[in-house]
């Protein structure tokens, strides 16, 4: 991956946050708080590699984000729980863009880019890169029971903590958990 379209996924909630609108203010307040959901990774350890692809269909790893943190969302466009948080998670990477942390929604959506796009159009996210995992292969090789689940990527490359489940993750409190983590 080049520096420049790196750069572009861990900056996008920096600039491109000011269009990020709620389609549902109070969506985020029927979310539980992330401290319900997480659990500590003991010892942390290294996800399996697996490979997903961008907007533009280019394949991507995650060892090319070594050294940053990640917050890895995996999610689909049915599922009424991604649904609900995915606008509490573009908040999270518009914090967190300023300490180098990336947040990366793998989709496994079959519907492909087409059908990601039209969410994210319809609920006006902005500040979220568009990523496909359209065969489910993260949650496959990562022991994923169901979405919506999060992953929290240190910055040696190594699984810190999870969450099962939506959680408000727009919430002061909870950027500064992931920076805590991922450190």
């Amino acid at each position: 991956m080049s520096l420049i379209t790196r750069r572009t996924m861990l900056g996008a909630g920096g600039t491109l946050a000011a269009g990020l609108v709620p389609r549902n203010s109070s969506a985020a307040e029927r979310l539980p708080p992330l401290a319900s959901l997480l659990k500590l990774t003991t010892p942390p350890a290294r996800p399996a590699e697996i490979v997903f692809t961008d907007r533009n269909g280019a394949p991507h790893r995650l060892g090319e984000f070594l050294g940053h943190g990640m917050v890895i969302n995996l999610w689909a466009t049915w599922c009424a729980p991604c649904v609900a948080e995915m606008p509490s998670l573009a908040v999270l990477a518009h914090a967190l863009a300023p300490s180098d942390i990336a947040v990366l929604p793998l989709s496994s959506d079959r519907g492909g880019l087409a059908k990601v796009e039209a969410f994210y159009a319809e609920h006006r996210i902005a500040a979220l890169p568009i990523l496909l995992d359209p065969k489910g292969a993260a949650g496959n090789a990562w022991g994923v029971h169901g979405i919506p689940t999060t992953l929290i990527i240190d910055r040696q490359g190594r699984e810190c903590a999870r969450a099962e489940g939506a959680a408000d993750w727009s919430t002061a409190d909870a950027a500064e958990v992931i920076r805590r983590l991922v450190a």
